[in-house]
């Protein structure tokens, strides 16, 4: 069933074109995402799509009854009200529908309605209906489905009385986008709804999208995110908009596709057109080749001309140097407790090392002390205990995520030139042309600039400072898609040492070397991307079941539910390890056929008498036999557990 329809809409911002004829559809169970550049008209055509905002002409039309529920960037749940309250405020009508059921059971009850059977009948008629209609719109469950929400946008720990008007901004945010949620509407618009979530509630809230009963009409950064949730995705580029069918990723594999398509059309087409001109131009003038060169005129005339396909928009480009090399040990953090005061401990017991060349991660629910953590490394904050020591020839540059430095009435100009006066303004003109900004958009005052502008000024002047060592608190919050992209591949190429914390999972993935965990109970290190950490997770997820299951900890009458976890749990288990086998065995096979290679170069009269050849074979025969019984030795260890298990 068609949700929705947008046709040909146009919105102008008094002489600015910002939307032109665009199109879009929606459809029951649709997973809609809108992607473009920071400032392409997503946002606004969302605004439009939700009725906040009128538009110029085009229409939009959907049928008589289709709920449309809308949360804007970083819209906070204002309300004197407490958690539980303002979340029951949704069951307006269950609640009535409660307390009527309660009047009627009442009724029925009452001796004098019960005597008479008309009027019984009536009520008990009444009751039935009802009861049913109040079955069928939640009302048995309602109290559990605010609790869900509740719990999955991390407010388990919260005392559901506590006041919203006492909570800090991203806690009213996450409680406007639960509250909207649990309405339930037809049509789900969220614009930029992982901003303030950490990684776990991240990935709750892609489950709860993904089976979903409405369709969603989303804008985010977050490719990860969109690539778990959305099955179509429409682009807004240069005020239109295009339709490609699949996640994100799809997407840009698709788009590129197009591209080349498009581009080897018009290069035909380009050659064709050479080829008539040419021909025209040669046998025009010849009176027996002349009706033939007026038969290609026309065609020349009558061809439709293709323009050349556009490619992507300007994007960003930089690069992060190092002035000098730090040493090999970049930071040693011990036993730290970290805090805004003895009475205010946020985190304890962090305990990580940083070598030359790392790019760590730092990952923890909201509030577990990561933005704090880097406070305190910048010394912005001071330790509460515990000590932190960077190594020789460290120069530290610093992106904080709230860009608190940037709000003042200087120039985009002058924010970077009075840093660096002694350059020539072209050179500063050309950083932030490479920075998107150029022309008068470099005269703009600060404290103006859009929080994807304030983003990339900060990128700009960390890029001036040349650290050896970035220190980066959500250096992608407010970036673009392309922007991001941009961002990445330069912290790839970068030849220092990065330690960041990041809610993008695909951001960590591509930057990070390393995953510290921040935790109550202290810090945990990883040595891969976030998939690897996940893994581990997991893993350690499921050897804690399994021992517990083994030690007798589990109920001694577990439910049938239980039993089969355990033995979903232990069966998942038991194929880790038996691919796990297979791996090792293969590793081996390898192995043994390269110690049987080396060992037969050693009896080689040739080399024999090479002794720097003898020595490095030497070397690596040992490191391969090493390894052999370190794979023999976990192999034996795998084998005893599964025979036990069977």
């Amino acid at each position: 069933m068609i949700l929705l329809q947008v046709n040909q809409l146009t919105k102008n911002f008094g002489a600015d074109n910002i939307l032109s004829n665009i199109k879009l559809e929606i459809q029951t169970r649709d997973r809609v995402a809108l992607v473009g550049r920071n400032g392409a008209g997503k946002s606004t055509l969302l605004k439009i799509i939700a009725g906040h905002l009128s538009y110029d002409s085009g229409e939009i039309t959907k049928p008589k009854g289709v709920s449309i529920g809308y949360l804007a960037q970083n819209t906070g749940l204002e309300s004197d009200l407490s958690i539980w309250s303002e979340m029951l405020t949704v069951f307006e009508e269950l609640k009535e529908q409660e307390k009527k059921l309660r009047s009627l059971e009442q009724q029925m009850a009452d001796p004098s309605v019960y005597e008479q059977e008309d009027v019984y009948q009536r009520v008990l008629k009444e009751y039935d209906q009802l009861q049913v209609l109040f079955k069928d719109s939640g009302g048995y469950q309602y109290e559990a489905d605010i609790r869900s929400v509740l719990h999955g946008l991390n407010f388990a720990d919260f005392d559901y009385e506590t006041k919203i008007s006492t909570l800090s901004g991203g806690q009213k945010t996450r409680l406007a986008l639960g509250k909207l949620l649990l309405t339930k509407p037809d049509i789900l618009i969220l614009d930029e709804p992982t901003n303030h979530l950490d990684i776990e509630t991240l990935s709750w809230l892609e489950t709860y999208l993904q089976s979903y009963e409405g369709a969603v009409l989303i804008v985010s950064h977050d490719r990860y995110f969109l690539d778990s949730v959305v099955n179509q995705v429409y682009e807004i580029s240069r005020n239109r908009s295009k339709k490609y069918l699949g996640n994100y990723s799809r997407y840009l594999e698709q788009k590129a596709e197009d591209y080349e398509k498009e581009l080897k059309m018009f290069e035909r087409q380009q050659q064709e057109v050479a080829k008539l001109e040419d021909f025209i131009q040669r046998n025009i003038a010849r009176a027996s080749t002349t009706k033939m060169a007026q038969s290609r005129r026309k065609k020349l005339e009558r061809m439709d001309r293709m323009d050349r396909p556009l490619g992507d928009e300007k994007s960003a480009s930089f690069a992060f140097q190092i002035d000098r090399p730090s040493g090999n040990d970049v930071l040693h953090v011990q036993d730290l407790t970290i805090g805004y005061g003895k009475n205010e401990t946020i985190s304890s017991h962090i305990d990580f090392s940083v070598k030359k060349g790392d790019s760590i991660a730092l990952v923890g629910p909201n509030g577990i002390g990561k933005s704090t953590l880097l406070k305190t490394l910048v010394n912005k904050l001071q330790p509460l205990d515990g000590t932190f020591k960077f190594g020789s020839n460290v120069t530290i540059s610093y992106y904080d995520q709230e860009q608190a430095e940037l709000s003042s009435n200087k120039t985009v100009l002058n924010e970077l030139w009075d840093e660096y006066p002694m350059k020539m303004e072209k050179e500063i003109r050309t950083v932030l042309g490479n920075f998107l900004f150029s022309g008068e958009d470099v005269l703009k005052p600060v404290s103006t600039l859009s929080g994807g502008e304030k983003a990339r000024l900060a990128l700009s002047k960390l890029m001036m400072e040349k650290g050896n060592v970035l220190i980066l608190d959500e250096p992608t919050n407010h970036l673009d898609l392309d922007s991001k992209e941009v961002l990445e591949n330069a912290l790839i190429d970068y030849p220092g040492t990065i330690l960041f914390v990041s809610h993008d999972r695909y951001f960590i993935n591509r930057i990070a070397t390393k995953v510290v965990e921040l935790s109550k109970k202290g810090s945990t290190e990883y040595l891969g991307d976030y998939d690897y950490y996940v893994e581990k997770l997991q893993q350690q997820e499921e050897l804690a079941a399994l021992e517990r299951m083994e030690q007798g900890e589990q109920l001694q009458e577990p439910t049938q539910k239980q039993s089969h976890k355990i033995d979903k749990e232990a069966k998942k288990l038991e194929r880790q390890r038996k691919r796990r086998v297979e791996e090792i065995e293969g590793l081996m096979e390898t192995l043994e056929t390269t110690i049987q290679e080396k060992e037969d170069l050693l009896c080689d009269p040739d080399i024999f008498q090479d002794h720097e050849k003898v020595q490095d074979i030497n070397e690596s025969l040992t490191k391969a036999k090493e390894e052999l019984d370190s794979l023999l030795e976990e192999w034996t260890e795998l084998e005893e557990l599964l025979q036990e298990e069977q």
